[in-house]
């Protein structure tokens, strides 16, 4: 049997913003296998990112149970929950949020140099495409280029996990393709369990399964047949 990487069992998360409670997520239950790819699919509201943070350790759950592997993520200390993002979890977010005086190469060191046994910014620069562009600054660089720096940034740990909130929200068709299958490329060559957030349906056709939300809840589950690759994939 394949391992669960992730396993929630009933979470919710409610946001207290004056008198008024939000509820951001209303029970979900969700399995991540390992070596997955999957799609986090809805409108914005939904729910997707709330329960993206609460999995790579930047939230905690108002109720329920959150395990990776066999510890649960919902009892761990603020210290315990640092040490988990740092060795388990990348990240890849909308904005690459890259140092602009800072070289590709550079940016992708800040990680491998407080990381157990990371790849080298070189070898993490080449998974993505970018060795030609090692010592090139972010204002050199197009959109989709420092995105594929963000991603390199987030594998350089070779993390078991990734998690990617609309990595493709700020770019146009033709460049989130690359970025998409950059993504796709570690997850089958790395091994690397992906969770990817999106509000775009077509999208999810490059994943192994597709998880829709709508007002913090799952609507819908899809296993897919046949992943696509993303330049099958048009939006």
């Amino acid at each position: 049997m394949v391992e669960q990487v992730f396993r929630t069992r009933g979470v919710t998360k409610v946001y207290e913003t004056g008198e008024q409670q939000v509820h951001a997520l209303r029970g979900i239950d969700l399995d991540i296998a390992e070596g997955e790819m999957i799609v986090l699919l809805g409108p914005s509201g939904s729910g997707k990112s709330t329960l993206l943070n609460i999995l790579g350790g930047l939230d905690k759950a108002s109720s329920g149970e959150v395990y990776f592997h066999d510890r649960d993520l919902s009892k761990l200390s603020e210290n315990d929950l640092t040490l988990y993002r740092r060795h388990n979890v990348g990240f890849v977010f909308q904005f690459y949020n890259l140092i602009p005086s800072l070289t590709a190469r550079e940016n992708v060191a800040l990680v491998t140099e407080i990381s157990d046994d990371p790849m080298t910014p070189e070898e993490a620069l080449d998974v993505v495409g970018l060795a030609p562009r090692l010592d090139h600054f972010p204002s050199q660089l197009s959109g989709g280029e420092q995105q594929r720096v963000a991603i390199a940034r987030a594998i350089a740990k070779k993390p078991g996990v990734l998690l990617c909130d609309e990595p493709t929200g700020a770019l146009d068709s033709k460049t989130g393709i690359k970025v998409l299958s950059t993504l796709t490329n570690v997850n089958e060559e790395l091994g690397t369990t992906t969770a990817l957030i999106t509000h775009n349906m077509d999208i999810g056709n490059i994943s192994d399964r597709v998880i829709s939300f709508r007002d913090g809840q799952v609507v819908d589950r899809r296993k897919n047949k046949k992943r696509l690759r993303p330049e099958e994939v048009h939006w």
